[in-house]
């Protein structure tokens, strides 16, 4: 019985003219595009100067600026105003004010004041713009300084390079398997009760189990060939394998999507619509990817926020997954997240079966 109704399944989805080309294109435009444009570094600032000394050691600081390839040089202003106008109008993102005699009183020894004012409505960009402007001064102005922070070596565990790619590329792994195995499950079922096809089911003997599982493994295999596509594209496109076992990183997937799968059957019992499900399943799928440390360290988060990832599966799925992409854990590593991903997805997978209400 079980295997007729996968079959079903498969029948539907090969007959759809759009599933088919979803699953196969999804995941391969989020590789191709998403770890070039989801990058959180800071680059490309624009940086006025404001000259007031025209001194030697004032044009080896524009100097310096234009050196970086973090910053743009957008020239020297005659004034602070009208470099703070272009910063108004969106020209530029920073403005670097030296005072008069700024060269005399470094020779004197004195430790002259110098203006950096940042455009902060993007509070990333000004705050790291603005660390990184700061560098650039306190070099000039206290060499000495600079002489020892040069002496001081930085030891970077595991992703060495800080290759931002490394990074993200496990959070948009789990961004897919949250997609697929979420909404698709849930569309097709509020799909079937919308054009009548599931009351046909409900008068027949298949079990409540059996109706649960031809729902679920259909996604849960997709969810398997989409993992495959995603982990040979970061090798093809980016040169990045796990270093940690590749089997560690099935299993993890697969129970992040018995969760979601079984979240999407649960939402779907509960609609009666295809609009109803979709509203529903995006406002709790975007509280859970957001709260998860997807794209900001938990720990930043406020105390009451921080206590949500305690039920968050997406948080656990990221943590291991992190772990054993880029550290080389092993299941030892991460064991307590097993445990945790398959509780709350034993707990879903139960309660979309009680909640699926057969008519007999």
């Amino acid at each position: 019985m079980l295997r007729h109704l996968i079959r079903k399944e498969f029948l539907q989805i090969r007959r759809n003219p759009f599933l088919p080309k979803l699953i196969l294109m999804f995941p391969i435009m989020i590789m191709c595009i998403s770890p070039w444009v989801m990058n959180m570094e800071v680059k490309n600032v624009v940086v006025n100067v404001v000259d007031n000394d025209r001194s030697t050691r004032s044009q080896q600081i524009v100097h310096s600026i234009e050196a970086i390839d973090y910053f743009i040089f957008g020239g020297q202003k005659p004034s602070y105003r009208a470099a703070l106008a272009e910063i108004e109008h969106g020209k530029a993102d920073m403005v670097l004010v030296i005072p008069h005699d700024f060269g005399k009183d470094i020779d004197r020894g004195k430790m002259p004041q110098v203006l950096i004012a940042a455009n902060a409505v993007n509070g990333t960009k000004g705050g790291i713009g603005s660390a990184y402007l700061s560098q650039i001064v306190t070099s000039h102005v206290m060499p000495t300084k600079a002489a020892f922070q040069s002496k001081v070596s930085t030891l970077l565990l595991y992703n060495k390079h800080q290759n931002y790619k490394l990074y993200m590329i496990p959070a948009l792994l789990a961004m897919v398997v949250m997609l697929m195995t979420g909404f698709l499950p849930t569309l097709n079922i509020v799909s079937e009760k919308e054009i009548g096809t599931i009351e046909q089911i409900n008068v027949t003997p298949v079990s409540k189990w059996a109706f649960i599982l031809s729902k679920l493994i259909p996604y849960w295999l997709i969810a398997f060939f989409v993992i495959t596509v995603f982990l040979i594209l970061a090798w093809l496109i980016y040169g990045i394998i796990p270093d940690g076992p590749i089997w560690l990183v099935y299993v993890l997937a697969m129970l992040l999507a018995m969760f979601f799968s079984s979240f999407g059957l649960i939402v779907s019992n509960y609609s009666d619509t295809m609009q109803q499900a979709v509203f529903v399943t995006w406002f709790f799928v975007m509280i859970i990817m957001l709260l998860s440390g997807l794209f900001t360290p938990t720990r930043s988060m406020p105390s009451w926020a921080y206590a949500t990832t305690y039920v968050n599966p997406m948080s656990y799925f990221i943590e291991a997954v992190r772990t054993v992409f880029i550290r080389g854990g092993g299941l030892s590593s991460i064991w307590h997240q097993v445990l945790a991903l398959l509780g709350i997805g034993s707990i879903m997978a139960i309660w979309a079966v009680m909640s699926y209400k057969k008519n007999s």
